[in-house]
C-alpha cells in the first residue's frame, strides 16, 4: 500500500507521517528527490531554490517525474532490503501529474490535508523551522505559490491536487483528533 500526502505547508503532513510510521509505514518525500538533484548541481538547499529545482525537473522530465522517481526508489529499496515492507507513505505531492504517476502503482491512496490559512500561518510561525518563511507576508506568498499562483502547468498546483485526493482531512483540531481521522482513513483503505 502507498499513501500519498498532499497539502500546504503547516497542514499536518509531518504529523500524519508519524502516525503512519507507527503503523509500520516507511517514509519517502518528494522533496528528498529534489534535494538530491540540488546537491548534484551544487544548488543551496533553501526552500525557494528547491522549489525552482523541482519546477525545472518537472518542466524537463514531465510533471510526474518526482513521483516516478519515488516509485523507482521504493522498488529499488524493496529489492535490496532484507526487510521488505509493502507500506509506504510518500509526502510532498504538489502537482496533479504526481498523483497520476503514483496511481500507476498498486494500491495507492491519496490523502489531502487542509486547514484555514490563518491556522497555517500560526503553525508555521510557531514551529520555527529554519527552512520556513519568517513573516506572515512571506508565509502567505509561499502558500499562494504552492496553490498555483503564478506557477506554470508543471509547477506547484496544490489546488488541482486537492481535487484528485481520495480523502480530504480537515486538520484544524488537536493531534488526537488528527490521529483518529488518519486511523479511520487507513482502516478504510485496507478494507478496500
Amino acid at each position: 500500500m502507498i499513501i500519498g500526502l498532499t497539502g500546504s505547508m503547516g497542514a499536518g503532513k509531518g504529523e500524519v507521517t508519524k502516525i503512519l510510521e507507527r503503523l509500520g509505514f516507511k517514509y519517502i518525500t518528494l522533496s528528498q528527490i529534489v534535494r538530491e538533484e540540488a546537491r548534484k548541481e551544487g544548488i543551496p538547499e533553501e526552500r525557494e531554490k528547491l522549489m525552482e529545482v523541482g519546477n525545472r525537473m518537472r518542466a524537463q522530465e514531465g510533471a510526474g517525474v518526482l513521483a516516478k522517481r519515488a516509485l523507482e526508489k521504493i522498488k529499488l529499496e524493496s529489492r535490496h532490503s532484507s526487510l521488505v515492507t509493502s507500506l509506504w507513505v510518500i509526502d510532498g505531492i504538489r502537482n496533479p501529474a504526481e498523483i497520476d504517476a503514483l496511481r500507476q502503482g498498486e494500491n495507492v491512496h491519496i490523502l489531502g490535508l487542509h486547514a484555514n490559512r490563518e491556522l497555517l500561518i500560526e503553525r508555521i510561525l510557531r514551529r520555527g523551522r529554519d527552512s520556513d518563511p519568517k513573516t506572515r507576508k512571506e508565509i502567505l506568498h509561499r502558500i499562494e505559490r504552492e496553490w498555483g499562483k503564478n506557477e506554470p502547468e508543471d509547477g506547484q498546483r496544490m489546488e488541482e491536487c486537492m481535487k484528485k485526493v481520495d480523502v480530504l482531512i480537515e486538520n484544524e483540531g488537536t493531534l488526537e483528533e488528527l490521529d483518529k481521522k488518519v486511523i479511520k482513513f487507513y482502516n478504510t483503505a485496507i478494507s478496500d
